[in-house]
């Protein structure tokens, strides 16, 4: 029996934050082997829709289910939400941040602590951190810190990715070593939803122009199952082919 295809599906989803409604009717779909862009000005509620399927915020109204994931594991509990804030232990060096980080996410079931140690090693070589491993988290530069926090998506395979501008402070160098994880996640049939206001190299599947309420929101990549705040579209020909609660 061929397992099913997972799907991310949000379905009318309003959120409110500090007595303010920053979407409502906003719905969007996501399937394995895609990457939906978020994008639109500050403050209009990209981060609090990543915080909402990340399990942080409670929606005003609506659902966000993950088709074909795990029955027996929340979403929030296969997710990786790599915020704003990089999530260090300053007092900690790089591998000890690290190794914190394998622990309270686990590297999958029945893991050996030998497959443990591989998994640190790859995210250590993913973001290019070797030579920083036994430097406190504190004495890193910003570009440094967003390395180690990124490099926590190396360390547990989890099935969605959320990324919150995933390229602030970053080289070029670092930039590509991102985008490579990200396309090796779609092509192992992974999800992937990243805000950003900047394009860093990877084609989005689909795309989500959120506005401010008074303005509908408008999904580029999907066909007219949206709600009646969301704008009716084609796909996307040039996406990203084939290609956990942190």
């Amino acid at each position: 029996m061929t397992e099913p295809t997972l799907r991310l599906c949000g379905r009318e989803l309003a959120c409110r934050r500090g007595g303010r409604v920053l979407f409502s009717g906003l719905s969007f779909e996501v399937a394995a082997g895609e990457m939906l862009m978020l994008r639109g000005p500050n403050g209009v509620g990209k981060t609090s829709l990543l915080r909402l399927v990340a399990g942080f915020l409670a929606p005003v109204s609506g659902t966000v289910v993950l088709q074909g994931g795990r029955a027996d594991t929340p979403l929030a509990q296969q997710c990786h939400f790599i915020a704003h804030q990089n999530a260090i232990k300053p007092q900690l060096s790089v591998e000890e941040n690290l190794r914190f980080w394998l622990a309270f996410l686990g590297a999958g079931e029945g893991s050996l602590a030998a497959d443990e140690n591989v998994r640190l090693e790859e995210a250590i070589a993913a973001l290019r951190l070797q030579a920083l491993r036994h430097l406190p988290g504190g004495v890193l530069s910003a570009g440094q810190k967003r390395r180690l926090a990124l490099a926590r998506i190396a360390l547990a395979p989890r099935p969605v990715w959320l990324l919150d501008e995933p390229t602030v402070g970053l080289d070029t160098d670092s930039q590509a070593a991102l985008c490579e994880l990200m396309r090796r996640h779609l092509e192992g049939g992974g999800i992937i939803i990243a805000s950003t206001h900047v394009d860093f190299g990877m084609p989005a599947t689909r795309t989500l122009e959120m506005r401010p309420p008074e303005q509908p929101a408008a999904v580029d990549g999907e066909d007219d199952w949206f709600g009646a705040d969301a704008a009716a579209v084609q796909a996307d020909d040039d996406g990203a082919a084939g290609e956990g609660r942190a």
